[in-house]
């Protein structure tokens, strides 16, 4: 058996996200499986290390998966040739830092979002990892999503005719910290320390609506704070600075229009804490995070308004479920998957950093519409 041995810089690892999706649920399965197959007798098997300034936390982590190397020097880990790639799953502001150093020790990027805080250095540092020839990518986790794998089957085969429009919502109640256990980290309602919906979730409907429905032509964003003040993690009140919530709507370039709540101050009324509904001529769907249900044209009901009586329809069993095409792994997985084979065998991975600074771009451009309350054009990313 032919084993590709890949050095993965893991930084910022000890953080949820890193630690739960990227760590344990991606690279920690890939070596249970016993690596990724690319044929019968070659395998990529991934070498971690996990990088950060907590010697601690690193061990602690290292011990609880089962990880044989840690680091508090990034440099020397940069130094190492055995080392092929850096992941940084940093805070977004040091991440700009990390990947540059990265380049400068001609690593192979991969990273999480967003890319930076400004679309002005997000196009900076693609650029500059494209100059140096280096293969890169961006965690571009939900297009991986069983819900949203079922819908993209049903586009692909022509389920709705001419797509209308699509009604994203997403969100769940994120408690204050007064009384509750945290949810999320404190920082993330701060606008100083890079916090808030808009920054953190139109990154995200930047990459699902382009690879899904179509590019984006301009929108308008209505952003809030509707929760002025929480707790942070050591019961200490603090006044929340960024948003909380965001109500945006885009206009495709191909005539489809989407909408899409996003908040943290929302409880739950629907299949799932991400949902969107797809209306075309010829039928409708509504996708969660791992299931999605259809109806067909043929099978959709005469509705006739009338608030007197009880609606004789119960509209809910007028749906059907859209059948599993076969077991779904987990997103983040998929993705990792897909980057070392992009590593080692150089296959197509168009989820580049460049892709990625278009949703900093789209995030810049909600602030901005909020701020002059208009609508505003999204110009292509050169």
């Amino acid at each position: 058996m032919k084993t590709h041995r890949i050095g993965i810089i893991m930084n910022g690892v000890t953080g949820r996200m890193g630690t739960n999706q990227h760590l344990i649920r991606s690279i920690k399965a890939i070596l249970d499986q016993g690596g990724v197959k690319l044929s019968d007798s070659e395998i990529i098997l991934p070498d971690p290390v996990l990088v950060g300034r907590s010697e601690d936390k690193l061990r602690a982590l290292a011990t609880r998966t089962g990880m044989q190397r840690i680091s508090t020097d990034l440099d020397a880990e940069l130094a190492n040739p055995a080392n092929q790639i850096y992941f940084d799953a940093t805070l977004t502001g040091q991440r700009p830092i990390g990947v540059r150093k990265a380049i400068a020790a001609r690593k192979h990027i991969y990273c999480e979002k967003p890319t930076a805080t400004t679309a002005a250095e997000a196009l900076a540092l693609a650029r500059e990892v494209a100059a140096a020839g280096l293969r890169n990518g961006v965690v571009q986790d939900k297009l991986w999503l069983p819900g949203l794998v079922k819908l993209k089957y049903l586009i692909d085969t022509g389920f709705f005719g001419k797509i209308l429009s699509v009604r994203g919502e997403f969100g769940y109640w994120v408690f204050t910290g007064e009384f509750e256990r945290l949810q999320r980290p404190s920082w993330n309602y701060r606008k100083e320390d890079d916090g808030g919906i808009i920054v953190d979730m139109l990154c995200h409907w930047q990459y699902v609506i382009q690879n899904l429905f179509g590019d984006i032509k301009s929108l308008t964003c209505l952003g809030a704070t509707h929760i002025p003040a929480r707790w942070n993690e050591s019961g200490q009140p603090y006044r929340c600075t960024a948003d909380d919530a965001a109500y945006v709507t885009f206009e495709l370039h191909n005539g489809i229009v989407c909408h899409f709540n996003s908040s943290w101050t929302v409880r739950v009324d629907r299949d799932d804490l991400l949902t969107l509904q797809v209306d075309g001529t010829h039928g409708s769907a509504v996708a969660g995070l791992r299931d999605c249900k259809a109806q067909a044209l043929a099978a959709t009901p005469r509705c006739v308004w009338n608030p007197d009586v009880d609606s004789p329809i119960k509209y809910r069993d007028g749906w059907t479920r859209v059948p599993d095409q076969g077991p779904y792994d987990n997103a983040f997985k998929l993705e990792w998957e897909l980057f070392l084979k992009h590593v080692v065998t150089g296959s197509p991975f168009p989820w580049t950093l460049h892709e990625g600074a278009k949703g900093v771009q789209l995030a810049e451009l909600g602030l901005k519409s909020w701020t002059e309350r208009r609508w505003v054009d999204v110009p292509p990313l050169a």
